[in-house]
């Protein structure tokens, strides 16, 4: 292909059938593109405007490539013309879509080309679809607002392209309750599906490991019968186990993210399978969200003597137990197999006020975002990550003292000469309420509310390299 020396120079052949108007509007995005303003656009200058989508930035690269430049970027003239042709293909898809050749792609047409791909969507996220990429608020697509959109995208492949615009992915930062991921039937089918869950597992473990001080930190002050400050917790957990003690139960609960992962997803599959029975239609977000609580709390009964191990294993004292599996036997046989259930029920009641208000305050925000935004801007990481924190946040307030309560369950070690009133959750309640006032509820949160931006920041981090090296990309 012949290049120019001067980006402002283009060669004639290029806008020979090119309308003026097509040629005002590819200067205009070229210059936009153009950070440096060196008349070149590379890699960098095509991530920094993807990235104002939410878009990763693998699909710079991958542009560049399709483009076939030598050189690694575009001129001016290489751009016209690789766009150009990327029109075209953009034009075909746009027709294919466009059932009733009116023009316009609205959203009984949308749902019916995604069913004919395999790809069940129903009319509430096709409606949250069509909002992506609508300009005028007219609830369809016209084809200029489906060129503009999809214009950066480097595919010709339908399928590549419907991933470009409708894509999400699975992120586990340590205590998360949220609905699990969705994965397409041909993301199910090639295995993508699993390489989303371990690269999530991955991420939710290096996470975890590093905020792990932090959450042994809240352990201890839940457990605490009188109030203590976090600095004088701190200094008598590292008098007493050094500074690796403050790792002490991570290794339980980085193993415990695999099987809880497996298990969720399988059991979220299934509900799903049954609340849909015969019907075509996608679940609507609050059948979801019913979806997700019960898979949670099928996994959650499943694994949950891990957990009651996990905080045995981040209170015990220098000695008390020699492995994992010595901490296991001496429980079982001191405390039965009850001990391994204890706390199980304020930790199920958890699930759904945590999930519940959690979901409901992430996607009200995200719909006060789109109401002062163009409805075709997608949100920045930083803005999600905003309202994730946000509503995580708001959750846990509610959610809190049972979790406080289930803590304190899980490390009692029941003696015979104990009043049976005060090993239950009413008891453990009331004597808190007692004891401890109001207040006492909601020990150990401040460490908690510490943790939850850098988990999010590394487990997102972590999730992206991993992915990278898994060979599935983040959007």
């Amino acid at each position: 292909m012949p290049r120019s020396k001067d980006p402002t120079k283009v060669p004639p052949h290029y806008f020979h059938e090119l309308p003026q108007e097509d040629e005002v509007r590819l200067e205009k995005l070229f210059i936009k593109l153009d950070k440096k303003g060196n008349g070149r656009i590379d890699v960098h200058d095509l991530s920094a405007a993807l990235r104002e989508h939410g878009v990763h930035q693998k699909y710079a690269e991958r542009f560049l490539k399709n483009s076939k430049t030598t050189s690694g970027d575009l001129s001016l003239a290489d751009f016209i013309y690789y766009v150009r042709e990327h029109e075209k293909n953009l034009r075909l898809h746009f027709a294919n879509l466009d059932k009733n050749r009116d023009g316009k792609i609205d959203t009984d047409e949308l749902v019916r080309a995604f069913c004919d791909l395999g790809i069940p969507l129903d009319r509430r996220e096709a409606t949250k679809l069509l909002q992506r990429m609508d300009q005028d608020g007219s609830l369809n697509i016209s084809y200029d607002e489906w060129r503009d959109f999809l214009l950066l995208a480097p595919s010709n492949n339908i399928q590549e392209l419907i991933n470009y615009w409708r894509h999400s992915t699975y992120i586990d930062i340590g205590e998360d309750m949220n609905i699990p991921d969705d994965f397409t039937p041909i993301e199910m089918q090639t295995g993508r599906w699993w390489r989303h869950l371990a690269a999530g597992g991955v991420a939710g473990a290096v996470s975890r490991t590093c905020t792990a001080p932090l959450d042994r930190l809240k352990v201890f002050l839940q457990v605490q019968p009188s109030k203590q400050r976090i600095f004088d917790c701190l200094q008598n957990m590292l008098r007493e186990g050094g500074v690796t003690g403050l790792w002490r139960g991570n290794a339980m609960n980085v193993l415990k993210i695999a099987p809880e992962t497996a298990i969720k997803f399988a059991a979220y599959e299934q509900v799903k399978r049954v609340i849909k029975g015969n019907s075509k239609e996608a679940l609507s977000i609050y059948e979801r969200f019913f979806a997700g609580a019960a898979a949670g709390g099928v996994s959650q009964t499943i694994i949950y003597p891990l957990e009651v191990l996990k905080t045995r294993l981040a209170l015990r004292k220098t000695g008390q137990y020699s492995s994992i599996a010595d901490a296991a036997y001496k429980i079982y046989v001191g405390e039965g197999v009850r001990a391994y259930y204890r706390g199980y029920i304020p930790n199920i009641l958890g699930i759904i006020p945590y999930a519940g208000i959690d979901l409901a305050v992430y996607e009200t925000l995200k719909k006060k975002y789109f109401k002062t935004h163009s409805s075709s801007e997608q949100p920045a990481f930083w803005m999600l990550l905003a309202c994730g924190s946000a509503s995580s946040t708001l959750g846990q307030m509610c959610s809190y003292p049972l979790a406080l309560i289930r803590t304190r369950l899980q490390a009692q070690v029941i003696h015979p000469s104990m009043d049976p009133a005060t090993a239950t959750m009413s008891g453990v309640f009331k004597t808190i309420l007692q004891k401890e006032g109001v207040f006492g509820l909601y020990r150990g949160i401040t460490p908690n509310f510490i943790k939850a931006i850098p988990a999010v920041s590394i487990s997102y981090v972590t999730y992206e390299y991993s992915s990278r090296i898994l060979g599935i990309h983040m959007t």
